[in-house]
């Protein structure tokens, strides 16, 4: 027969614990004559109570989902934004940095070799009196061989790798710029101002004249 329990309610309609509880296991029912089927009534007294627990639990209604929905890609564009915002500043800054390195690898560059320049324009300064002899001893013939001609030849060539040169020689065309006209004529011979002796060789490093070629120039009639 079905269980069924028997109880008398209270005044609030709940089972009182207290009172006895009473099984109805008749296989028919007392009220309407049919048969009872066990596992029917058992079945709907199951739904009826998995029912009355899904009704205590409150349900997420759709605008709580959307809110939670609404606030999250909001939140994710700040922090976005926020970081989009801080990487441009560091590359501003790097590219400021490294404009700023490129800046000062350049004026070293430039100070350094000024500094070989003046360096080397202050051993040629020192050292022209010897090449201004050696230049003379070449002319006379006096350097044709021997140990001196090897070492002026050792000298200037020494010299030469620091950007010095010696410049100035006869038939080229007078240039203010690097020479020194210490005479001066007029010819027939020539169609614009010429160098037509040397006096003295000009000396160079690189292109700065450390002394003018001191010269005799030529004009036309």
């Amino acid at each position: 027969m079905t269980d069924h329990p028997i109880g008398t309610g209270t005044g609030s309609g709940g089972d009182d614990e207290t009172r006895p509880r009473f099984t109805d296991k008749r296989r028919i029912d007392p009220l309407t004559g049919a048969v009872r089927d066990p596992e029917t009534e058992g079945q709907a007294r199951a739904d009826a109570a998995a029912g009355t627990a899904e009704g205590d639990a409150p349900a997420a209604g759709p605008s709580a989902a959307g809110a939670g929905d609404a606030s999250a890609p909001s939140g994710a564009d700040d922090e976005l934004a926020q970081a989009r915002a801080l990487a441009d500043e560091r590359l501003a800054d790097l590219q400021r940095l490294q404009a700023e390195y490129v800046n000062y690898r350049r004026r070293v560059d430039r100070d350094r070799d000024v500094a070989r320049d003046q360096t080397v324009v202050g051993v040629v300064e020192a050292l022209m009196g010897v090449l201004d002899d050696v230049e003379l001893a070449r002319q006379h013939g006096e350097l044709a061989d021997g140990p001196f001609a090897a070492i002026a030849e050792k000298l200037e060539t020494a010299l030469g790798r620091f950007g010095w040169q010696r410049y100035g020689a006869a038939g080229e065309p007078f240039d203010p710029n690097v020479h020194e006209a210490l005479m001066h004529a007029h010819s027939d011979d020539v169609t614009e101002p010429t160098v037509v002796q040397v006096l003295q060789p000009g000396h160079r490093v690189g292109e700065r004249v450390v002394r003018a070629a001191r010269v005799a120039v030529a004009e036309p009639q």
